[in-house]
C-alpha cells in the first residue's frame, strides 16, 4: 500500500485531475449536451472494444446495434490470466507454465518471466513458425467476426503487420492516423510504450508492439486536433495506470495527456489496464475511460454522438 500511496501522490494534482463522481455507465452522450430548448440531432453510435484476447464470439457480436464499431487493440489471446490451459502459451506448454510465468511476472525479479518463457520456447525446433502460425488462425477468426465498418488499431499483444492480410472491405486500421466519424475528428493511436532507455530483446518468439517513447510521440503528434481520442494504452494519469490484481502501475502516455490538455477533446477512450483502480477519470473537460477488458466482460462501451 505505501508503493501505491506513494505512487499516486508523485503524480495527482487535484487541480486538473478529478475522479468522476458518478457511477460508471455503459453509455455515455458526448456530443448532445442538455440545451435550454429542444435541439434536432442525428446520432451516431459508437461501440467500443478492447483487449478482446480472443473472445471470437463476443467479438462477433460487439456491433450489433451499432452504427460504427471501434477496436483499440490486443486481439491476440497469447497468454490467458483467467484460464491457463488457453492462450497461445497454454495450449502449447500446458496451464502449469501459465501458472508459473503469471506468478513471475507479478512478483519476480525484472525480467524472470521473460527468460522463464524463453527456455520454454527453446526446447521446440521451430518456435517463431508455430507462434506465427497460431497468431494467424487466430486472426482468420477474429478478423472475419467484425463487422462493416470498423475501426480499428492494434494493441501490444498484436503483429500489426499481419492485420493486412486478414482485414476485408469496411475494416480501417488506424495507427498514428485520424479520421471523421459522425462529423467529429476521432485520432488513433496504437502499441505498448517501452520505458525510456529500454532496448527490445533481440530474436523474440513474440515480438510485442511496443514503441520507444521517441516513436510514439512521434504517432501521437501525427494526429494533428482531435474531438475524441482513442488509443490502446491509458494516458499518464496514475489512477487509470495502477493495476489492482497485478498490483503495479502499467506505463502511460504523456504525450497522450498533453493532447488532452491541447484539445481538450470530448474523450479520450482506452484499454490495456484490465483491473484498474479507476475506469474513468476527468482531466479537464476530457472524460478518460477504460473501455473494459472485453475478453472478460463481453460487453462494448458505447458512445453516442
Amino acid at each position: 500500500m505505501p508503493l501505491l500511496l506513494s505512487f499516486l501522490a508523485t503524480y495527482r494534482d487535484r487541480r486538473l485531475i478529478q475522479q468522476s463522481l458518478l457511477a460508471p455507465t455503459k453509455t455515455q452522450d458526448l456530443a448532445c449536451p442538455a440545451a435550454p430548448a429542444p435541439v434536432a440531432c442525428l446520432t451516431v453510435r459508437v461501440h467500443v472494444v478492447s483487449d478482446v484476447h480472443g473472445n471470437v464470439d463476443a467479438l462477433a457480436r460487439a456491433g450489433d446495434g451499432a452504427d460504427v464499431l471501434l477496436v483499440l487493440g490486443d486481439l491476440i489471446d497469447f497468454v490467458d490470466y483467467h484460464d491457463h490451459s488457453a492462450g497461445i502459451l497454454g495450449s502449447v506448454f500446458g496451464p502449469a507454465a501459465v501458472e508459473r510465468f503469471a506468478q513471475l511476472r507479478s512478483v519476480g525479479e525484472p525480467g524472470a518471466a521473460y527468460a522463464f518463457v524463453r527456455r520454454l520456447w527453446d526446447q521446440l525446433p521451430d518456435s517463431p513458425t508455430l507462434v506465427r502460425q497460431a497468431i494467424s488462425e487466430q486472426y482468420e477468426r477474429l478478423f472475419a467476426a467484425l463487422p462493416t465498418p470498423t475501426y480499428a488499431t492494434p494493441g501490444n499483444v498484436d503483429l500489426p503487420e499481419l492485420w493486412p492480410h486478414f482485414a476485408h472491405a469496411g475494416i480501417h486500421v488506424l495507427d498514428g492516423q485520424s479520421t471523421d466519424i459522425g462529423g467529429l475528428q476521432w485520432g488513433f493511436v496504437g502499441g505498448g510504450l517501452l520505458p525510456s532507455g529500454v532496448v527490445p530483446q533481440r530474436e523474440p518468439v513474440f515480438r510485442s508492439y511496443l514503441r520507444t517513447p521517441e516513436q510514439y510521440a512521434a504517432a501521437v503528434a501525427a494526429l494533428g486536433r482531435v474531438d475524441m481520442l482513442c488509443s490502446h494504452i491509458p494516458p499518464a494519469v496514475p489512477e487509470l495506470l495502477y493495476d489492482v490484481r497485478a498490483r503495479r502501475p502499467e506505463i502511460g502516455s504523456e504525450d497522450l495527456l498533453a493532447v488532452i490538455h491541447r484539445d481538450r477533446p470530448r474523450a479520450a477512450l482506452f484499454g490495456h489496464v484490465h483491473q484498474p483502480l479507476a475506469r474513468r477519470v476527468r482531466v479537464g473537460r476530457t472524460e478518460c475511460v477504460n473501455v473494459g477488458h472485453f475478453q472478460r466482460t463481453g460487453v462494448p462501451y458505447v458512445v453516442v454522438i
